[in-house]
């Protein structure tokens, strides 16, 4: 007896989730508009797996996301590839609630 196949097969060299194959499948294919600072945002969630191979700097923390982590990927809605950024998904939702960074030296006072 031969093992039972759990995934459908495709037929015709169809593509099962309908994706076009563009940028959008790269990241899920999921993009949603947000509001912040007075400007629409476009947003993406990436899956862990689709973030293999590269690292990235997350703008809330400023801390890196290795690879093959899931976060999330945001740019202004009229910006272009050099404006996207990849940010943590805690994050990019505590953004409204983070204060502005101030860098300080190691032994400098915190007043």
């Amino acid at each position: 007896m031969s093992p039972r196949r759990n995934r459908p097969q495709k037929r015709g060299g169809e593509n099962p989730t309908g994706a076009g194959g563009g940028d959008g499948d790269r990241y899920g294919g999921f993009q949603r508009t947000e509001t912040w600072q007075g400007e629409d945002w476009a947003v993406r969630n990436v899956a862990g797996a689709s973030a293999a191979g590269k690292r990235y700097r997350c703008p809330g923390c400023d801390q890196e996301i290795p690879s093959g982590v899931a976060h999330v990927v945001a740019w202004p809605e009229y910006g272009g590839v050099d404006d996207r950024r990849h940010w943590h998904k805690a994050c990019w939702n505590a953004k409204d609630r983070r204060t502005t960074r101030v860098q300080r030296s190691r032994n400098a006072p915190r007043h």
